[in-house]
C-alpha cells in the first residue's frame, strides 16, 4: 500500500497487510512525517487515535524491534535535507488505487471463465450465495439482481446452525453450484463453509481478492486498503459482470423476468415516476 505515502515511507509498506489501525498510524505517519519523527510512541498513539501497543505492533509489523528503531529508520526521510513532495488528500488518493483496480480487472477480462460461469449459474436451481460479515453487503447485492433474473436464489449470510442449514436446504433441492464471496479479512467460518460444501457436492465460485483462492471458479479483484477500510469497487464490477452473463446464458427466461417484475413494480408503485430511460 505504498502509493500516496511519501517514498520511504511508503518503500517501508510495500506489500504489507496493514490492520485498520495500523492505516490510521501510516496515514498519520504519511501526513505529518516531519513532526511524527520527535514524538514519542505513547504521543503517536493520542494523535493516531489509536493505543500505544498499537504503535509498537505497527513497527514489529514493518521489522523493527519497536518504535524507537522505526523513528530512527523515518528521521532521515525529514532531516536528510529533501523536501517533501505536497500530499494528495487522503480519499483522492484511495480513488486512485480504485482505479488502478478497475483497471486490472478490465486488462483480464478475456482470462476469465465469465460467459460459462454464467451459463452454469443460470442452469443451477437454486442457486445459494455465501457472503459472511464484510462480505454480506457485496453478496447481498450480487443476490439482490441476480434474484431479477434467476428463479431461485438463496442468500446466507449469517453463520452457524443457519448456515448449515441453508447448505443442506438448498442442496437438497437441487442446486449444484454456490456463489461465494470472501473478501478481507477473511472469516474462517466462510472458508469452513466453503469445505463444507463441496463435501455436500456443491461446486464454489468466489468472487474475491485472491487470485489462489480454494474454489473451482476464481474472480478475482484488488480491494482498496487506502483508507481505514477496504473499498470493494473491482469485486463488485466482476459481480455485476457476472449478473450479466447469468442474464446473457438465458436470454428469453431473463426478458420475461424483467418485464413481469416491471409490471408488479409499476403496479404496487415500488419506484418513484421518472424517465423512462
Amino acid at each position: 500500500m505504498a502509493d500516496g505515502y511519501h517514498g520511504g515511507l511508503g518503500a517501508l509498506l510495500d506489500g504489507r497487510r496493514l490492520s485498520p489501525v495500523q492505516r490510521r498510524i501510516a496515514h498519520y505517519l504519511s501526513e505529518h512525517l516531519d513532526e511524527a519523527i520527535f514524538l514519542s510512541s505513547v504521543e503517536l498513539a493520542e494523535r493516531s487515535g489509536v493505543s500505544q501497543p498499537s504503535v509498537t505492533r505497527f513497527a514489529m509489523v514493518l521489522g523493527f524491534a519497536g518504535y524507537p528503531e522505526l523513528r530512527q529508520a523515518l528521521r532521515p526521510l525529514v532531516l536528510g535535507g529533501s523536501a517533501l513532495a505536497p500530499q494528495e488528500s487522503l480519499l483522492r488518493n484511495a480513488i486512485d488505487s480504485e482505479i488502478r483496480n478497475l483497471s486490472l480487472v478490465r486488462e483480464r477480462l478475456t482470462a476469465l471463465p465469465l460467459k460459462e460461469l454464467g451459463e452454469q449459474l443460470a442452469a443451477t436451481e437454486p442457486l445459494p450465495v455465501l457472503g459472511l460479515r464484510v462480505s454480506c453487503g457485496l453478496a447481498t447485492t450480487f443476490a439482490y439482481y441476480a434474484r431479477r433474473i434467476h428463479p431461485d436464489v438463496r442468500l446466507l449470510t449469517h453463520g452457524g446452525s443457519e448456515l448449515v442449514e441453508g447448505l443442506h436446504a438448498a442442496r437438497r433441492a437441487g442446486a449444484e453450484w454456490m456463489v461465494a464471496v470472501v473478501l478481507p479479512r477473511y472469516p474462517t467460518e466462510a472458508v469452513q463453509a466453503l469445505e463444507y460444501a463441496e463435501k455436500l457436492g456443491l461446486r464454489v465460485a468466489a468472487i474475491t481478492d485472491k487470485p489462489d483462492f480454494p474454489a473451482e471458479v476464481v474472480l478475482d479483484g484488488p480491494v482498496g486498503d487506502r483508507l481505514v477500510f477496504d473499498s470493494h469497487a473491482a469485486p463488485l464490477a466482476l459481480a455485476m459482470a457476472l449478473v450479466e452473463a447469468m442474464a446473457d446464458a438465458a436470454p428469453l427466461r431473463t426478458q420475461a423476468r424483467l418485464e413481469e417484475y416491471e409490471r408488479m413494480t409499476d403496479e404496487a408503485g415500488t419506484f418513484l415516476p421518472g424517465d423512462p430511460a
